[in-house]
């Protein structure tokens, strides 16, 4: 039993319960994780099964079956300096069924081929067996954009400089040594240059292993909806996933350093794991990929006895909560009580913040799916719950095509029997 697990460690691109896992950790320990870019790299690495190469999951001690363990984000840094993304285009013949999970050689007539890297730019990508082109996708409109040493700015480089990086990929990108993913930066798009953004990371993939092998990527009901009648050995039923998948690739910018997610355990030791982190994402991610980093996270882990959830909970920093679900002042709790005065009320009810992580095949499924999982936490009906998604809340997209996160202002006491409020009184300070 270890105080504090270092992973160096990724996976494959597939979560699989039947692997060994890193740790144990101890309850209330610490895992201190070196995480590479996610999505652009893999994609352009057919040997990987996934596409966010994300960290080999951790045994956390006392996490049983029907838990929930509570993952405090307590640092989160970029460590790249230069990275590459853009809209895609998955290239024909080039997979089998889901260009996210199988790539395919045509010229050697093999899944997952063995590749390497021939010079920069389109076509770089190559069979290491045939020498053919056999990139699984084309970046259709991308760019390269460096950060600052502060890591708060990037500007998207012109043509000159995103080869230059180009030609030291790996060490722009910072790829971490356990990857074996073939750098995006290779590509060099410089379709954008001289564009300004502000990075706030967060993490893409946070959460617990589902209870089926299942590709990184799709361990949620929006990709994971690829695996229904799939051809290929990860096919899934929608039932089969809805049982199975963790919904930890959320894709939500509010997952970031002093937030907490309380994820599902579904295996025996909970297996957490972490990738795919984000330098900036606006609400959606509506290109499909955004600026993907490689970072150094750590996050303390604590179990949940019992809370027996479906999905996970986000209590997201104060600031990004939206207007109608932060706590009320003192102020307003004064005004209220005026009101309630005037109209001869007594014990209006005290509230506090939850989010509830929702994932289906377009979003309105998963508005649906987060507003479901919220009653069944909250025991209240679906109907209480979209009133206070209304009035003391809001929906926010996490990516299209189907992840999407409801907050609300939940009732006190229904926190407090979930076993929830101690957590969240704490986290926001509340009285």
């Amino acid at each position: 039993m270890k105080r504090t697990v270092f992973v160096n460690e990724l996976t494959d691109g597939l979560l699989d319960p039947n692997k060994p896992m890193l740790g144990p950790v101890e309850d209330g320990g610490y895992i201190v994780a070196n995480s590479a870019p996610g999505c652009w790299g893999p994609m352009l690495t057919p040997e990987l099964k996934g596409r966010n190469e994300v960290t080999k999951p951790v045994f956390v001690e006392n996490a049983e079956v029907g838990d929930a363990i509570v993952i405090y984000i307590k640092s989160l840094d970029v460590t790249s300096q230069v990275i590459t993304s853009g809209t895609d285009n998955a290239n024909e013949g080039m997979f089998v069924g889901d260009p996210y999970v199988v790539s395919y050689c045509p010229t050697c007539k093999i899944a997952y081929p063995e590749s390497k890297i021939v010079g920069i730019g389109k076509g770089s990508v190559r069979c290491k067996k045939c020498g053919n082109d056999i990139a699984t996708f084309t970046m259709t409109h991308g760019y390269s954009i460096a950060f600052n040493e502060e890591k708060d700015i990037g500007i998207t480089l012109n043509k000159e400089m995103s080869e230059l990086v180009a030609k030291d990929a790996k060490k722009y990108m910072a790829i971490p040594d356990a990857s074996i993913q073939n750098p995006a930066a290779i590509l060099a798009p410089s379709d954008l240059s001289g564009t300004i953004s502000r990075l706030r990371p967060f993490l893409g993939q946070l959460g617990t292993t589902p209870s089926a092998v299942i590709p990184d990527t799709h361990n949620s009901g929006d990709f994971g909806s690829f695996l229904y009648g799939a051809p290929h050995e990860f096919s899934m039923t929608e039932e089969e996933l809805k049982k199975h998948k963790t919904d930890a690739h959320m894709d939500n910018s509010r997952v970031r350093e002093g937030a907490i997610v309380i994820a599902p355990v579904k295996v025996k030791g909970g297996g957490v794991f972490l990738g795919d982190v984000h330098a900036m994402q606006g609400d959606g991610e509506i290109a499909g990929h955004t600026c993907d980093v490689a970072a150094i996270t750590t996050l303390r882990v604590k179990v949940l006895k019992g809370l027996n959830i479906d999905g996970p909970i986000l209590l997201p920093l104060e600031e990004d909560l939206p207007h109608l679900a932060k706590p009320f002042t003192e102020l307003e709790l004064r005004k209220a009580e005026r009101l309630a005065k005037y109209w001869n009320m007594t014990n209006l009810e005290k509230t506090a913040p939850i989010a509830f992580v929702g994932t289906g095949s377009n979003i309105n499924l998963a508005i649906d799916n987060a507003l479901e999982r919220g009653a069944t936490v909250l025991d209240i009906s679906l109907e209480e719950m979209k009133n206070r998604a209304t009035i003391a809340g809001s929906v926010e997209i996490g990516r299209a095509p189907g992840s999407a996160l409801v907050t609300i202002l939940a009732p006190v006491e229904k926190l407090k029997k979930a076993g929830l409020y101690e957590i969240i009184k704490d986290h926001y300070n509340l009285k």
